[in-house]
């Protein structure tokens, strides 16, 4: 197994889904059970032995970078990756770390929560020269399926991955181990296009086709997108309830 020590935080968009019209709003700091929501993928990654994450930001960049250094426990080595083409998609942030990480990385977004298991069996899983992603064989109990990054597995790899894809097995929750190969297949994904933009599945699904993506499944832990208003009420919700049934 390879040790995973790096992490990078894609958190460069608006959050305007979340935020509506308050122009002072930052999303990874809204309040979740009066915690900013971003600290808690910091205390996922912490747990998991990460020392070293980077940041990436676009949206009030100032604003985001001052914010999350007063939540930047000691011990953990932050630094600050500037997308000036913030507007563009997922995969340009990501390619805004090239050359930034030297080593396989642990990749998540501000917005999500997960149970620290998850990302334990993630970097357990990891195999070098694969990407792996988490994902959730739950169907039933996705909050928000139609907004909900779906792929196709067979085996444990991943053949096709999108929002609308029909054909679909399972749920990409946003948490990944990657391999530094990632950033030339979103180099390929960009250049496809006129507009020089590329989303992270359409990377993911480059890499799917030449058979190096591989999923783990989450089984019974829970996660969730933190996107939009009726999704932080639903997180609130299920994590009050697993703080209540918590053994004391």
């Amino acid at each position: 197994m390879t040790a995973i020590s790096e992490a990078v935080i894609l958190m460069a968009g608006e959050g305007s889904r979340l935020r509506g019209s308050d122009s002072t709003f930052l999303k990874p700091f809204v309040p979740v059970l009066g915690r900013p929501l971003i600290s808690y993928a910091l205390d996922t990654l912490i747990r998991a032995g990460i020392t070293s994450v980077n940041f990436v930001v676009g949206y009030e960049s100032g604003r985001m970078m001052e914010q999350v250094r007063q939540l930047i426990p000691s011990g953990l080595s932050a630094s600050f990756i500037e997308n000036r083409d913030w507007r563009k998609q997922n995969g340009v942030s990501l390619l805004t770390a090239a050359g930034r990480v030297a080593n396989p990385f642990v990749l998540t977004m501000s917005d999500h929560i997960f149970e620290n298991a998850i990302l334990d069996r993630l970097i357990e899983s990891f195999a070098p020269g694969f990407l792996n992603i988490a994902v959730d064989r739950k169907l039933d109990s996705i909050f928000d399926l139609d907004d909900a990054m779906k792929v196709q597995i067979r085996g444990n790899k991943i053949t096709d991955i999108g929002k609308t894809l029909r054909d679909y097995n399972a749920i990409d929750i946003g948490l990944f181990v990657c391999p530094l190969e990632i950033f030339d297949y979103l180099e390929r994904a960009k250049s496809v296009g006129r507009q020089s933009d590329c989303s992270l599945a359409d990377g993911v699904r480059l890499m799917a086709r030449d058979n190096k993506v591989r999923a783990t499944d989450i089984g019974e832990s829970w996660w969730q997108d933190v996107d939009t208003p009726q999704m932080l009420r639903h997180a609130e919700r299920q994590m009050a309830k697993g703080m209540q049934s918590a053994p004391t």
